[in-house]
């Protein structure tokens, strides 16, 4: 039994009328009977099965509970708190208010029975195609929602280092840091969906914390090896806008006694949006004696009216232009983005290069680094850190 997990046997009671609304609950297998005594006899309001919320609509509308829940079957459910929703609720995030129009749909079906208007138990399978649709994918991030916050408490999130390549010496000039998850039941699970989905609501904050940990510890590592490397790492666009992350995360380099001039900061272009906030979280960073990188440089965000307000130390090069650089055009282009980092003091790095002609012609354009397959994959931590 887990904070994540709740299993009942068949009888079990898992709430009654009036009990607080402190937790609802998603259904993973099993079914459940909802009831409510009224005048002295007990009325089936529905019987709900695997994929169906429980108890929602109190902690929404943080009343008492207006019905009992007991199983059916054995069951399990994922347990989800008032947090979770007040979360989702406040971002007037879509898919869950499609979600909650159907679950109030069920709640006023169930009123209605209640009242007497309605003679048969109800089971909230009327919704149209559509809304059925929204409401399984719903379901489905609360539910990879929740065991993503597992995995975090269980530490079960790696943190894996891409060697990046100085180009002129042919060595391993430092790596980025990424992040993997392997579900234990799904398998690897894609960052851009589990990312995205931690972005969505405060999860990436801890998310962050855990990954910049690791970090520092990686660092620890290098400085005690004499290994004069750096480790690049995203920040998200909450972490950003935090006038405190600086500061804790200098405390956690202090605590593992790691350089703050091995860690770089990559802010991803998309976010470059807010330039002051950008221009005052730059100049936090570079006072603390840690470099900042413009990530995904060229992705469509780019505005070079406001590139020179903002000091960054390295531009990555968006994998896109290494990809197409056979084609004459988008040659020209990297050719000018490499004059013009040159031009602004910055070193620039090129992603996605798998190829030994790609990274012959960057060498030939000066360019200064080289990241992806071809210099070598995102590596479990002791493995990275032993390149040579």
């Amino acid at each position: 039994m887990s904070a994540y997990r709740v299993e009942l046997a068949q009888g079990e009671t898992l709430f009654r009328e009036g009990d607080a609304p402190t937790t609802a609950f998603l259904i993973e297998s099993g079914e459940i009977e909802v009831g409510t005594h009224q005048g002295g006899t007990y009325r089936v309001l529905g019987v709900l099965g695997p994929g169906d919320l429980l108890g929602e609509m109190a902690v929404i509308d943080d009343s008492p509970r207006t019905a009992s829940a007991r199983t059916l079957t054995p069951t399990i459910l994922t347990p989800i708190d008032r947090a979770q929703f007040a979360e989702r609720l406040e971002t007037a995030d879509p898919v869950v208010r499609a979600l909650l129009l159907s679950q109030l749909s069920r709640y006023r079906s169930a009123l209605a029975q209640l009242a007497g208007t309605q003679r048969t138990p109800w089971r909230a399978r009327t919704a149209t195609a559509a809304t059925s649709e929204a409401a399984s994918g719903a379901l489905d991030k609360i539910r990879l929602e929740s065991q993503l916050r597992e995995a975090l408490e269980r530490r079960e999130l790696e943190v894996r280092l891409q060697p990046i390549l100085d180009i002129a010496t042919q060595r391993v000039a430092g790596y980025e840091a990424l992040t993997r998850w392997t579900h234990p039941e799904r398998g690897a699970i894609s960052p851009a969906e589990f990312i995205a989905l931690a972005e969505e609501t405060s999860l990436i904050v801890p998310v962050g914390e855990y990954v910049l940990r690791e970090v520092c510890a990686a660092l620890s590592r290098l400085d005690g090896a004499g290994a004069d490397r750096f480790i690049a790492v995203n920040v998200s666009g909450r972490q950003l806008g935090d006038d405190a992350f600086i500061r804790r995360l200098l405390d956690t380099l202090a605590e593992y006694r790691a350089s703050p001039q091995r860690l770089k900061i990559e802010v991803t272009e998309s976010l470059v949006l807010d330039y002051d906030q950008v221009a005052r979280f730059i100049g936090h960073c570079r006072a603390a004696g840690m470099r900042v990188a413009l990530d995904d440089f060229g992705t469509g965000y780019s505005n070079l009216g406001h590139l020179h307000r903002l000091h960054f130390d390295t531009i990555k090069l968006d994998q896109g232009f290494i990809r197409q650089m056979d084609d004459p055009r988008c040659l020209a282009i990297v050719r000018a983005i490499v004059g013009m980092a040159q031009s602004l003091e910055c070193d620039m790095v090129a992603e996605g290069v798998e190829t030994p002609e790609q990274l012959l012609q960057l060498r030939t354009l000066g360019c200064q680094f080289a990241q992806g397959w071809l210099v070598g994959k995102p590596l479990p931590m002791g493995e990275a850190l032993a390149l040579p």
